[in-house]
């Protein structure tokens, strides 16, 4: 060591000297290793059919299916209510759209000269009209 600072090595896996310039070990190629004596890795050990759990398991899982079915029954009767619930409102605007195309037909219109009774005519077509319109988006709007 004639300078101060200079790296000390030695072989790597092995007890030898400190020295500038490390040797390589020379048992690596052996294939011998220091690790002898392990023990395989333990297989995990089987548990003993138990068959009350597996009763008890069965039991659940019966349980747990019965709520699901009691569930969808139930969400099933829910979309069946809001079906007839929307074609009732359907049916009832239809309904009411029909009855007024109806009364506006068995109503004859009186055309003569006296112009009383041609405005009166005009505002009930006019006023049939509106209400046509009101109806029809009624039944559009309960359509969806």
């Amino acid at each position: 060591m004639a300078a101060p600072g200079v790296v000390l090595k030695r072989p790597v896996g092995s007890d030898g000297p400190f020295g500038e310039h490390a040797e390589l070990p020379t048992d690596l190629a052996s294939g011998s290793s220091k690790k002898t004596g392990r023990r395989p890795p333990r297989k995990p050990a089987k548990r003993a059919n138990d068959d009350a759990a597996d009763r008890d398991a069965a039991l659940a899982f019966e349980r747990e299916q019965k709520r699901r079915e009691r569930e969808r029954a139930k969400e099933e009767a829910a979309r069946q209510k809001e079906r007839e619930r929307w074609q009732h409102a359907v049916d009832k605007a239809q309904d009411a759209l029909d009855a007024a195309r109806a009364s506006t037909k068995k109503r004859p219109l009186i055309f003569n000269n006296n112009s009383r009774f041609l405005r009166k005519a005009r505002g009930t077509r006019k006023r049939a009209g509106k209400k046509k319109a009101r109806l029809e988006e009624a039944l559009r709007r309960a359509r969806g």
